[in-house]
């Protein structure tokens, strides 16, 4: 008996397509990570200083850096000299685990 590989995925891709909705939200959220992402690699960074360097409001960046941290991406590190903010970084200075 032969076995098609992919069936099941492509019949459910067939039967329920992802929302285009969702397709957007997905790039923009991948897209927007590369930027953090990058921006990161070059210093520890508040949001403020984020959100200048990369012209995107600061609550749209504490938002996105706020769901690296939870996927493992970035963490948090000192706190700046007036004790405003956060820096944040590249989680184990972007060292991979595996």
């Amino acid at each position: 008996m032969d076995v098609e590989k992919g069936k099941t995925a492509k019949y459910r891709k067939e039967k329920n397509p992802v929302a285009k909705e969702v397709m957007e939200n997905l790039k923009y959220f991948t897209k927007t990570k590369k930027i953090l992402m990058d921006a990161l690699k070059e210093g520890d960074k508040t949001v403020p200083q984020l959100s200048e360097a990369l012209s995107i409001p600061a609550d749209e960046v504490l938002y996105q850096l706020m769901s690296l941290i939870k996927f493992g991406f970035a963490e948090t590190g000192d706190i700046d000299d007036m004790d405003e903010y956060f820096y944040y970084k590249i989680k184990d200075n972007g060292k991979d685990k595996s």
